[in-house]
């Protein structure tokens, strides 16, 4: 009975012993594995894909700066009414956009150069001609002819860019000062001129959007 009981206690011991030693080497191996941590891209192309809703195809390039937190990033569009996407105002709109932003990051404790809430003065200038519909905002200047567009506009905005392995979503909005020969819309196919709660002002821009990408 005694050995019976000493043989079942070597076994539970020897059990006890290979589950003890298979952690200790899992343990082992789980220190000795490499971690795996995502690159930190420091180019992104994206395309703001709401564009295709107002008649305009924008493409952008963006490089980062990691060692100032800083990034440029520049953009530019094409304006061709139905050709370019849905034409929202029915004006038949045929033009360019150019702008350019410097973001400052706020620091991304994942360490990625390309992520985080950022603020970014920009630089915008947008020209086309349209045909003028006369949506009672800021008038016609020729009945039922083409008209010109163009307006230039410093803005500040302020957004959060996420980036999950090489894809990238920019989101921002903000506003700022504009200048130039207003559309009748008050649409510059990035900006808008303020024309809300009853009060029209061409030379208030206001901007927000939504940019998708890839970064490499």
């Amino acid at each position: 009975m005694s050995s019976l009981f000493i043989l079942t206690g070597m076994k539970k011991l020897l059990a006890g012993a290979v589950l003890l030693l298979a952690v200790c080497l899992f343990a082992s191996a789980e220190e000795k594995r490499p971690t795996v941590q995502q690159p930190d891209y420091l180019n992104s192309i994206k395309i703001t894909f709401l564009s295709w809703l107002t008649g305009s195809t924008k493409v952008s390039y963006e490089r980062a700066f990691p060692k100032i937190h800083q990034s440029g990033e520049i953009c530019g569009s094409l304006i061709c009414g139905g050709y370019a996407g849905y034409d929202k105002y029915g004006n038949d709109p045929l033009g360019f956009t150019v702008r350019y932003g410097h973001k400052f990051f706020l620091p991304d404790r994942d360490g990625r150069s390309l992520m985080g809430f950022y603020l970014r003065p920009e630089l915008m200038f947008s020209r086309y001609t349209y045909t003028c519909t006369n949506t009672g905002l800021f008038g016609c200047r020729a009945s039922g002819g083409r008209e010109l567009a163009q307006m230039g506009t410093l803005m500040g905005t302020i957004g959060y860019q996420f980036v999950y392995k090489r894809f990238l979503a920019d989101f921002w909005f903000g506003g700022g000062y504009a200048l130039g020969q207003p559309a009748d819309t008050g649409y510059h196919h990035g900006f808008d001129l303020w024309h809300w709660f009853g009060v029209r002002n061409p030379n208030i821009a206001m901007s927000f959007s939504i940019r998708l990408g890839i970064c490499f």
